[in-house]
């Protein structure tokens, strides 16, 4: 094959990681494959270019701050059937998030509502989207130290700048006079900026009361739910299945059901 330690020092000096890491790889298929030159620099190329997208494919997650790293790889469609896998797939393409539209994804606990809509924000990262992934509580507490300090309008500034922006757990509890004045700022100025994505254990017409001024909610709910996909996960509980002791619990509960022998001694 050659020295190609001049070759590989010029690659490190021009920062193309990609050629310098298949560059043995490249030369030995070019010899097997009596590749020509055009086709030879072509894979070489290929193999910088995709370590290029790797690299920024790991900043977008990791400025995303996702709880948990989830794909729709990793999400059993088959377990639950009352899932709406036909309008997630469709929502994955990330074609709302070039219209800026939202997604309302709304359903009772363990149905898959926050693995999905992370899965969701994994998608539009590989899709070169800038995306930022927040539990509604930790948001409003750090929109709250902002009143506090003044920094308010930078950190606003923050949930405005990327694509999308993924609020979890909304509407848990009911919210402050000036946490529902935060949200309605937000709301107002996303509605502007991109797209959101909110999940709930509530439906939608449950919101109001958690607001303390009606007028306030109104204006929020109008936008959330009126310029919305609604993605309604409906179903038993994906959790049970992830207990650590599910295989030991199956056993007992198997062993309980079985009739009871009438012989032996009997129990006083």
């Amino acid at each position: 094959m050659g020295n190609t330690h001049q070759l590989q020092g010029k690659l490190k000096a021009l920062k193309l990681g990609g050629m310098l890491d298949t560059l043995e790889l490249r030369l030995g298929q070019a010899q097997q494959e009596h590749l020509g030159y055009v086709d030879f620099l072509e894979f070489l190329m290929e193999d910088e270019l995709q370590r290029r997208a790797n690299k920024r494919l790991v900043t977008r997650v990791a400025k995303a701050h996702f709880e948990e790293e989830k794909t729709f790889e990793g999400f059993d469609f088959t377990f639950n059937p009352k899932i709406p896998a036909r309008q997630i797939r469709d929502l994955a393409t990330c074609q709302f998030i070039e219209r800026k539209e939202w997604a309302l994804f709304i359903g009772p606990v363990g149905v898959g509502k926050s693995h999905t809509i992370q899965a969701l924000g994994h998608q539009a990262c590989r899709l070169d989207y800038k995306v930022l992934y927040v539990k509604t509580s930790r948001l409003l507490s750090d929109l709250g130290g902002g009143h506090a300090d003044g920094t308010w309008e930078s950190r606003l500034r923050r949930y405005l700048q990327p694509d999308l922006l993924i609020l979890d757990d909304f509407a848990m509890k009911e919210f402050s006079v000036q946490q529902s004045e935060d949200i309605y700022e937000l709301v107002g100025e996303r509605s502007r900026a991109g797209s959101l994505v909110a999940a709930s254990n509530r439906l939608p017409k449950d919101w109001y009361p958690l607001f303390p001024n009606p007028v306030l909610a109104e204006g929020i709910l109008d936008r959330l739910v009126n310029r919305a996909h609604h993605v309604i996960l409906a179903g038993k509980s994906y959790r049970p299945l992830l207990r650590p002791d599910r295989r030991s619990t199956s056993q007992l509960e198997k062993h309980l059901e079985e009739p009871i022998d009438g012989g032996g001694t009997d129990v006083k």
